[in-house]
């Protein structure tokens, strides 16, 4: 059942804080971090709805949550200077030179 979306979202920023605080080993912290996240849907009705999103070029499709931004595309990319990978770029950086 939803709940009013500010108290919610407070609530989350207070637990995230608690979960940051330095008191938690690392898997701890993480399953606090999960464990507000899984409040926050739960009190929003649930977690957003995953769509199909399209990168401009057409070349991809990206599974993420609705009303995500669409990836950016038409990445540069360059092989390493030993030759043995291929380094993508994102869309607006440019290659080291």
């Amino acid at each position: 059942m939803p709940t009013d979306p500010s108290a919610a979202a407070q609530r989350y920023e207070q637990q995230l804080a608690a979960c940051n605080s330095g008191n938690l080993a690392a898997p701890a912290r993480e399953a606090c971090i999960r464990n507000a996240g899984t409040a926050l849907d739960r009190a929003r009705g649930g977690p957003p709805a995953d769509a199909e999103l399209t990168t401009s070029d057409g070349r991809s499709t990206v599974v993420a949550p609705a009303g995500s931004v669409p990836p950016a595309s038409a990445s540069d990319t360059r092989t390493s200077r030993d030759g043995r990978a291929t380094i993508v770029l994102p869309a607006d950086r440019t290659a080291p030179r």
